[in-house]
């Protein structure tokens, strides 16, 4: 048994190097990421309702967050998050990663395209501060779908965080509790051209929206204008 975790965990983290391997640039990243939203919103039947969003302070999209499994499973994704600034406009997009672990015997691999929808800024403000986990720094819960849906249940009144998923053309709210999130320091450099801390990506007024972010800042706007 021992050998086979052993296995089963080298295993697992050949998968994730090569996962991290065939990452898109944070450019190609930032264009996957406009697709995904697009996708999410185009359907307001199924996808996240517009209340959610116009009531939101952040919003990350992980595009095709890999799912892992060999004995001890795993995901791992990267993407990028904004934050709603105090005239309602949402702020030039930091780059953020994804991970998790969990134990049990399965075996397989699948791909889903992620968004986080942040309710306050607290959870934001301690991503921006290191490593953060969903459940344990801040409560995280499967969110709501279609155009009226809410489903008021306490664990979704209380929860800091929505998630949702798309895999294999299906939305639906999804369970995060134990990973983890965290700013990707290199990423942010390599497309601001300099080292920048997550503050200041996200502060409002510190520069300009790049050109290859505009779509995705704009098409957001316009899905979730502050009530």
């Amino acid at each position: 048994m021992g050998r086979l975790k052993l296995f089963a965990a080298a295993a697992l983290s050949l998968l994730l190097a090569t996962t991290a391997a065939a990452a898109t640039s944070p450019a190609e990243r930032i264009s996957d990421a406009t697709n995904v939203l697009s996708d999410f919103t185009k359907i307001p039947e199924q996808g996240i309702p517009g209340s959610i969003l116009s009531e939101a302070y952040g919003v990350a999209v992980i595009p095709g967050m890999a799912k892992l499994g060999a004995v001890i499973g795993g995901r791992f994704g990267k993407g990028i998050l904004v934050v709603r600034k105090e005239d309602g406009s949402w702020s030039n997009p930091a780059f953020i990663s994804l991970g998790g672990g969990s134990i049990g015997w399965q075996f397989g691999a699948q791909s889903s395209d992620l968004i986080l929808v942040f309710r306050s800024p607290r959870s934001v403000e301690r991503i921006a501060d290191g490593t953060f986990t969903l459940g344990g720094d801040a409560s995280i819960a499967a969110g709501p779908v279609g155009r009226s849906s809410m489903a008021a249940t306490d664990q979704r009144l209380k929860a800091e965080i929505f998630s949702y998923s798309r895999s294999r053309g299906l939305f639906a709210g999804i369970a995060l509790d134990g990973s983890w999130l965290r700013m990707d320091e290199q990423a942010n450099a390599d497309y601001y051209g300099v080292a920048l801390s997550p503050s200041q990506i996200l502060a409002a007024g510190s520069m300009a929206t790049p050109l290859g972010a505009t779509e995705f800042v704009e098409m957001l706007a316009r899905t979730a204008p502050r009530i």
